[in-house]
């Protein structure tokens, strides 16, 4: 019941922050520093609990050979997702056309978007380690930790009684900090309320976002449509047909992570809620929720690559360019390929895009005429992601399960 309760004051949260920074304006950057601590905090507990739960996940598991296992279904259902997701993005955007006949005002390639042109998949590969893990935890580089914790887990297993000390204090560690979460928890519908009507009124309220939401309207539309697609047609239908789970119940059981994320904009911030909606509400066994749920975070991007696609076809039909099956093609790969690598770098969706605009040629001035919606589209793409990640931890949990069954 006082979960429950909970839930319907962050939604009502959401909602009111809404009205307050649609009606308001610039005066709701009053709250921001409200919302920036309620973001502090969750992002504070995400290092410890991403350190502690991926040493105690990859321990639960057990034999070498089933963490090889759990860790293939993983990443192809990561991989399936995202392929699938950048699949209907580029679907929608050749059906919708939503760069046809806009008016490209943007002349030069956006200050945050500058020096990132350099960025390869070597500099992407070179994120996976890190020559100091006190910097990558102070930088929040959460994919040289996520290595480390791995393969940390992985050798305590083999170190016997000492071993096991060692893994029963990260344990204790990973309790301390749900806990904490809990406690974060109450303060949840100001924070979100804070964020929300903040964000709306840097916009410049209701006012100014419809002006700029008529501008590229229909843009915003495919990304929408595309995303709703993917989060209420397609991963539902992977989790039936995987665990035989309901989706509109497991739905309503991790909305407390979908809220935050749509609030937060971060996966990662999110971390926290979505271990506690998977475990305490859809009683995901805590072996694959620590192990999944971390990794995911990081590398399973569906609506981030999703967005990415349609991004990059509107800006070549904005600008009359005409991209041929083998160049949407291209976007296909370099877009699934950035969804799932690009997380160890700062502003990843930034330079993911650029990584796509450059495989075919696109100029790096059409993200421009995008940012001043993206702010937007950020929370819906990143609520997408995470409720494919919560749906990725209860197919792994089931296919493990099954695995282990058939071949033991």
């Amino acid at each position: 019941m006082k979960h429950n309760k909970l839930l319907y004051l962050m939604v009502a949260g959401i909602v009111l922050g809404i009205f307050s920074g649609w009606m308001y304006g610039s005066s709701m950057l009053a709250v921001e520093w409200i919302g920036e601590m309620f973001l502090d905090a969750l992002k504070m507990l995400v290092v410890p609990l991403i350190i502690s739960s991926m040493i105690v996940g990859i321990a639960g598991l057990g034999d070498v050979r089933k963490v090889g296992k759990t860790g293939l279904i993983a990443l192809l259902y990561f991989m399936l997702t995202t392929c699938i997701a950048v699949g209907i993005g580029l679907v929608m955007v050749n059906i919708i056309e939503p760069g046809v006949a806009v008016e490209m005002t943007v002349e030069q390639v956006p200050d945050r978007v500058a020096g990132k042109e350099a960025v390869s998949i070597t500099d992407i590969l070179k994120t996976f380690v890190s020559p100091n893990l006190v910097q990558s935890m102070a930088k929040m580089e959460i994919l040289p930790l996520i290595m480390f914790s791995l393969v940390f887990g992985g050798v305590l297993t083999t170190l016997g009684e000492p071993g096991k000390r060692a893994i029963d204090f990260f344990d204790t560690v990973n309790t301390a900090v749900m806990k904490i979460v809990h406690l974060l928890m109450y303060f949840a519908p100001i924070g979100v309320f804070a964020l929300i009507a903040s964000k709306l009124g840097a916009a410049g309220g209701g006012d100014l976002f419809l002006a700029e939401l008529a501008k590229i309207g229909k843009y915003v539309g495919t990304v929408l449509s595309a995303l709703l697609v993917h989060g209420f047609v397609v991963l539902p239908m992977i989790l039936y047909i995987t665990t035989r789970r309901n989706p509109v119940t497991y739905f309503k059981n991790v909305v407390a992570a979908l809220t935050t994320a749509f609030s937060t904009a971060s996966s990662s911030a999110t971390l926290p809620v979505t271990i506690e909606c998977a475990e305490e509400n859809n009683r995901i066994s805590r072996k694959s929720s620590l192990f999944v749920l971390p990794l995911a975070a990081t590398v399973n991007m569906n609506g981030t690559a999703l967005y990415e696609s349609v991004a990059a076809m509107f800006i070549a039909q904005m600008m009359g360019i005409q991209l041929g099956f083998g160049e949407q093609m291209i976007i296909f790969v370099t877009a699934t390929l950035a969804g799932i690598g690009a997380a160890g770098i700062p502003e990843a969706g930034l330079v993911t895009m650029v990584m796509v605009l450059q495989s075919v040629g696109l100029p790096l001035e059409g993200i421009g005429m995008l940012l001043s919606i993206d702010w937007f589209l950020d929370r819906c793409r990143t609520t997408i992601n995470v409720w494919g990640d919560s749906i990725g931890a209860a197919v792994v949990d089931t296919l493990e399960e099954n695995w282990v069954e058939k071949g033991e």
